[in-house]
């Protein structure tokens, strides 16, 4: 969820809505993940670009995928011992419907044009991410951020 609002125009309600939606579902993943996966599994967090990029109106979208992040990272070194990895991937701006129904297309366009492949990501760019991170060849990968961005950031 990423509604736009200026830090000054937020109210304690929209900080909290950000985190239940953002943070919060990755909390209970984490720990459920820690009371109940087996020895090898794998954790991925989808957080977002906008955590190392800021932009204007997406503090508290940002803070609550940042949160997001931290969570994963201690789960990282919880759940090590028992071999499971847990990673994050940022996507940057990827063509989802909710995206769409969002963003202006001017908007759009000036991202495509500051991304060196020259085009939004699509869902299915994120998801071979999350394919090779579950994969048995991502095994060592474990405690990463990785950015997903086709190099937007």
């Amino acid at each position: 969820m990423a509604r736009p609002t200026s830090l000054a125009d937020a109210t304690d309600e929209d900080l909290e809505r950000h985190f239940a939606i953002n943070t919060r579902p990755v909390f209970r993943a984490l720990k459920e993940a820690a009371l109940h996966m087996r020895h090898g599994g794998r954790v991925v967090v989808i957080s977002s670009g906008a955590t190392v990029v800021a932009h204007p109106g997406a503090g508290l979208y940002a803070a609550g995928k940042a949160a997001a992040e931290q969570l994963a990272r201690a789960a990282t070194h919880e759940l090590g011992p028992r071999g499971i990895t847990v990673n994050s991937v940022l996507p940057g701006a990827t063509r989802t419907d909710a995206l769409q129904a969002q963003m202006p297309a001017d908007v759009a366009a000036s991202i495509r044009s500051q991304t060196p492949l020259g085009r939004l990501g699509e869902p299915a760019d994120i998801a071979s991410v999350v394919a090779f991170l579950v994969s048995d060849e991502g095994a060592w990968i474990n405690g990463q951020s990785i950015h997903a961005s086709g190099g937007l950031f």
